[in-house]
């Protein structure tokens, strides 16, 4: 089965790695095109999910690099918004496991200026799935507006949400204050283990889960790095383990595996509403599916998840 469009909306971000240079008294920067709703819309289309991004694109020199890849990768941005704002950028330094710190230059960017007339003329009647998530739902003036933007898809489509916690650029307690509202709205929380840390400190997972199904989110996926995740269904629960790779980073590995999860999903048909239809045996399947394209992922430089073609080979390499 062919899997439907799924609409992501959220924000593009210059991610820029720091690199040696030729003086003490210079900072070198390779800037490769990010954020977390940008890279789930091109995991989505590399691996063959019609895949739309709402999205507000500035005209500058990092809004034309983040149209290319999205472009180049298959992402529908038909319903793009040219924005006379600046780009958001994001400077980054890699610890000894490839883990990333970042450094947000976000005031007044394009990301967040969202209008309910630029969202009014979105057409979802093609849409199984809205997936959004991290700055784009707490970063006002826009973040009302995406969460009456998804308070409307509700009734028709699934609703993925990803809070990927932002604490350098906005104080947890903002994420806290919004996550019960999340829930009401989500079918699909997928949220990592640190982003579980800023939210409810010391909780373990399991209790975790439980206290966000009883706000109203369905399906919850923690994801542990080289632990795996935690998948948890109404309460009934999985551990899935990782893939194991050669890690260059982990830039854009949750962002991977969320839109493995939602890919698989969607190619089995179980996405388009409450996911009344999804048993365990469903997710066990699409989280190890999700796992392999995170490993993927991790396994080159920078945020820039598999085609479609470099998954079956991996695959097959795997079983052989």
């Amino acid at each position: 089965m062919s899997p439907r469009q799924i609409t992501v909306l959220g924000e593009c971000v210059a991610d820029a790695f720091t690199e040696p240079a030729a003086a003490s008294t210079e900072l070198a920067l390779r800037v490769l095109p990010g954020g977390g709703p940008a890279n789930t819309a091109v995991a989505l289309a590399r691996l063959g999910t019609p895949a739309r991004f709402l999205v507000r694109l500035s005209g500058d020199v990092f809004g034309r690099l983040f149209r290319a890849r999205l472009e180049a990768s298959g992402v529908d941005l038909s319903h793009a918004v040219a924005a006379a704002e600046p780009s958001t950028l994001a400077v980054a330094e890699l610890d000894a496991q490839g883990q990333a710190a970042f450094s947000f230059h976000a005031q007044n960017t394009a990301d967040w200026q969202w209008t309910a007339q630029e969202l009014a003329r979105v057409d979802l009647s093609k849409t199984a799935c809205v997936h959004t998530g991290s700055l784009a739902l707490v970063q006002q003036p826009g973040a009302a507006v995406v969460e009456e933007f998804l308070a409307a898809a509700a009734p028709q489509a699934t609703i993925s949400i990803d809070p990927n916690v932002r604490p350098l650029l906005v104080h947890p307690d903002v994420y806290r204050a919004r996550l019960a509202h999340w829930c009401g709205l989500a079918d699909v929380l997928r949220l990592s283990e640190d982003d579980l840390e800023l939210l409810l400190p010391g909780t373990p997972p399991e209790q975790a889960c439980d206290i966000w199904h009883a706000a109203g989110a369905r399906l919850v996926v923690i994801t542990r790095g080289a632990e795996g995740a935690l998948a948890s269904l109404d309460g009934e629960r999985l551990q899935v383990p990782a893939v194991p790779t050669d890690v260059a980073d982990t830039v854009g590995a949750g962002d991977s595996f969320t839109a493995g999860l939602l890919h698989h999903l969607g190619a089995c048909g179980l996405l388009g509403g409450r996911l009344t239809e999804l048993r365990l045996d469903d997710v066990a399947e699409a989280c190890l599916f999700a796992a392999r394209v995170a490993a993927l992922t991790c396994s080159v430089a920078g945020p820039n998840p598999p085609w479609r073609s470099r998954l079956e080979q991996f695959a097959t390499a795997d079983r052989a």
